[in-house]
């Protein structure tokens, strides 16, 4: 039966089958180490001879563990049948058992096949997973409905800017940017709380760290909400668990990567500033007045969040009007909305929604639109719709930032972008 590499130790003086890749492979003569990986770890594996296979090919060992305190987990296997499971061709396009910090991005990202075997950017993935897994768990246990929607959208509902079109049959339709109208079509539905993480798209012609074209958006939407600070709370308690979660199962990866979590209590902490007092405080900060919140502003606010609070986020809340969807519920000359920066980076946008017909119609001729432009859209609140709101999370963007990733595609496993389309 096989048992894997990280359990090995747990078998001294057995038998055991292990299967993986060869990591590594050192040749000292009278005898042979090599290193097998397999999803757990890594295990040494002791021969008399070497076997000539080249790294990365998939072998299948037999073999005794015996104590060697020198080996990774303390133990190392004596081969007694070695089975070539799949061999690899050599001279590998990049080195996968090196640090890769030397290669450039465009390097790693070109030869994606093959980088994705070394071990810490395997990581990067091991803790999106983890990720996903404590979003989905927590929305589960807040009486949330996991909804799937649909990726292909009949016209461009949300504005139609930055739309990609596809070729369906014999008419044109676009890429979903967001599944902003199908979740308010769920919640007033009666299922009241739902959630999705699948992709979206956003045809922007960006060529920035923080921006792909394809990304995965955990949104969230809930009926019966009064104002933006409903959300923040609820977005406080997921960000609370999602921490919590990785602390206690992603320990390792968190200290490979040096990185730190926030604590509930840090959590809690995140401090709420209305949009006209973070431009007051970035334009202090940075010596000149700022009349939009950009990327360096979201930089500077965090900073000051963590000189100030002791936190490295912040909950900017009541935007203009005009910096928000049509959808988004009005407060005077502000809206319901915010967004929440971590870390130098917006990873959050949210807000109330507009759920009453006539306020909708009066909103509608303020962004130059229509009911009839918005079609299906319009019966929601037609028939019904009550208070509500939510926000979507950028995947990516919280893996980059949890673990100190210089650039957003490195958190995409196949990152699209204006020049990538493979692998």
């Amino acid at each position: 039966m096989r048992v894997l590499a990280s359990e090995a130790n747990k078998h001294v003086g057995e038998t055991i089958e292990v299967k993986g890749w060869i990591h590594r492979i050192r040749d000292l003569g009278q005898v042979v180490f090599i290193v097998l990986r397999d999803r757990s770890g890594e295990v040494q594996i002791v021969l008399d001879n070497n076997p000539e296979l080249s790294l990365e090919s998939v072998i299948k060992i037999e073999g005794n563990v015996i104590i060697n305190e020198k080996s990774p987990g303390g133990v190392e296997i004596e081969c007694k049948d070695l089975t070539l499971l799949a061999p690899a061709a050599p001279n590998l396009p990049i080195s996968v058992n090196q640090n890769l910090d030397k290669l450039s991005l465009d390097a790693i990202l070109d030869n994606r096949m093959i980088s994705l075997r070394n071990t810490k950017i395997r990581d990067i993935f091991l803790i999106q997973s983890n990720i996903l897994k404590a979003l989905s768990s927590y929305m589960h246990s807040q009486d949330f409905s996991e909804i799937k929607t649909s990726k292909l959208i009949g016209s461009g509902t949300e504005g139609g800017t930055g739309l990609f079109s596809v070729e369906y049959f014999d008419e044109k339709v676009f890429l979903a940017q967001s599944p902003q109208f199908y979740k308010q079509a769920m919640v007033s539905s009666g299922l009241e709380r739902v959630f999705e993480i699948s992709h979206a798209y956003r045809a922007e012609k960006h060529e920035t760290p923080r921006h792909l074209n394809e990304y995965v958006s955990f949104d969230v939407e809930m009926a019966f909400i009064e104002t933006e600070k409903d959300l923040i709370d609820f977005e406080k308690g997921i960000l609370k668990h999602v921490f919590e979660e990785l602390r206690a199962n992603c320990s390792h990866i968190l200290e490979k990567f040096d990185t730190y979590l926030p604590t509930a209590d840090e959590v809690d902490k995140f401090p709420i500033i209305e949009h006209s007092e973070a431009k007051k405080i970035i334009s202090k900060e940075v010596g000149h007045r700022v009349f939009e919140i950009n990327p360096e502003g979201e930089r500077v606010i965090c900073e000051w969040a963590k000189r100030e609070y002791g936190v490295e986020a912040v909950f900017i809340n009541a935007f203009p009007r005009k910096k928000r969807p049509f959808y988004t519920f009005p407060d005077g000359l502000k809206t319901m909305s915010f967004d929440c920066i971590f870390r130098g980076l917006e990873i959050t946008t949210g807000g109330r929604r507009i759920n009453e017909y006539n306020m909708m119609l009066e909103t509608l001729p303020r962004f130059g639109m229509t009911p009839e432009g918005l079609g299906d859209y319009m019966d929601i609140f037609k028939f019904g719709c009550p208070p509500h709101g939510g926000f979507a999370i950028g995947v990516e963007r919280l893996t980059q930032k949890i673990l100190g990733l210089s650039n957003v595609k490195e958190a995409s496993p196949f990152p699209r972008d204006r020049k990538r389309v493979k692998p």
